[in-house]
């Protein structure tokens, strides 16, 4: 058995030139990218057996995402190319008062279609990825996401799902995004948030009032991350904060994704079919080593150069 992500892979484009707009940016860093591409690299780079679903552009950088996905040993069978779409592109630069200049070129990765996916036998995989970010927006990706959600459900396997919001990307859209988060958060076994996503999808003032709801939603078990102040677990009707690990962070990038594949990379170990056949105290260690995993990922720049120094031997 194995795990399975679906959804975007990218190149992000990272203006080097401290404070600049992009307009104005002269020196850009590329990096392979997307959430639950990252997600599936984490896994692999610790040891697990996981494929990515994705589309990008039958071009050089869709070509390097692949051979990226390869080296961490990712299974890439389910990513297909486009000859007609460009492998998308992220340009993002990080402005003197916190603000980030952002252009997103949406391209290959919202064409994946129904059609793309139906080559995938379930029946091999334990565990499905949703790790949304581009897949909430108008595309056939969108298509192929609830597709499969059903697909997996009438299976009975395990659901995971990290709504991945980014203003930027969604301006306008965010109550669709809202509408198709909720969805999602009453179907899948396993979410992740953020305080922030947390506070939003529920459409509550306070990190609170926001886990009550959740409690109420979510059928099977959540972690909200909250940086140096651990992570909250909500398993049961009942929550628990599992402590962060103390570090000097170097890059953050790619921390939550890197916290993702490491619950869903141990989860896989434990053969289950039913998350909440996991006591307490398995989950509280279950999130102890996610912890780690983040905290290794921030001491390096840029996910995947942390995802490589990334292996089971951190949760000793």
């Amino acid at each position: 058995m194995s795990v399975l992500c679906i959804g975007e892979a990218l190149i992000d484009m990272i203006c080097t030139d401290k404070g600049s707009t992009l307009s104005a940016g002269e020196n850009f860093l590329k990096k392979p990218g997307g959430a639950p591409t990252n997600v599936a690299a984490a896994i692999a780079a610790l040891g697990g057996e996981v494929y990515l679903s994705a589309k990008v552009g039958n071009d050089p950088f869709g070509k390097q995402l692949q051979e990226v996905m390869n080296s961490f040993g990712v299974n890439t069978q389910h990513v297909h190319f486009d000859d007609q779409h460009f492998t998308t592109f992220a340009f993002v630069s990080l402005m003197l008062d916190g603000e980030r200049d952002f252009v997103f070129n949406r391209g290959a990765d919202a064409q994946l279609s129904i059609d793309d996916i139906k080559s995938i036998d379930l029946h091999n995989h334990q565990i499905i990825h949703f790790g949304s970010a581009t897949a909430f927006l108008d595309g056939q990706l969108k298509e192929a996401y609830y597709h499969l959600l059903n697909e997996a459900k009438s299976l009975g396997k395990i659901i995971s799902f990290d709504p991945n919001y980014r203003h930027l990307l969604f301006g306008d859209k965010q109550e669709s995004f809202i509408q198709q988060s909720m969805i999602f958060l009453q179907q899948a076994d396993f979410v992740k948030l953020s305080d922030e996503e947390a506070m939003l999808i529920t459409r509550t003032p306070s990190l609170t009032e926001a886990t009550e709801k959740l409690l109420q939603i979510c059928p099977g078990v959540f972690a909200i991350t909250l940086g140096k102040d651990g992570t909250l677990l909500g398993l049961a009707g009942k929550t628990y904060i599992i402590s962060s690990i103390p570090i000097q962070p170097t890059d953050t990038t790619g921390a939550g994704d890197a916290f993702v594949g490491a619950v869903l990379y141990q989860l896989d170990q434990w053969k289950i079919k039913h998350l909440l056949e996991l006591s307490s105290d398995d989950w509280s260690k279950i999130i102890q080593n996610a912890n780690k995993a983040g905290a290794r990922t921030c001491e390096y720049m840029g996910a995947m150069e942390a995802f490589r120094h990334l292996n089971s031997d951190i949760f000793n």
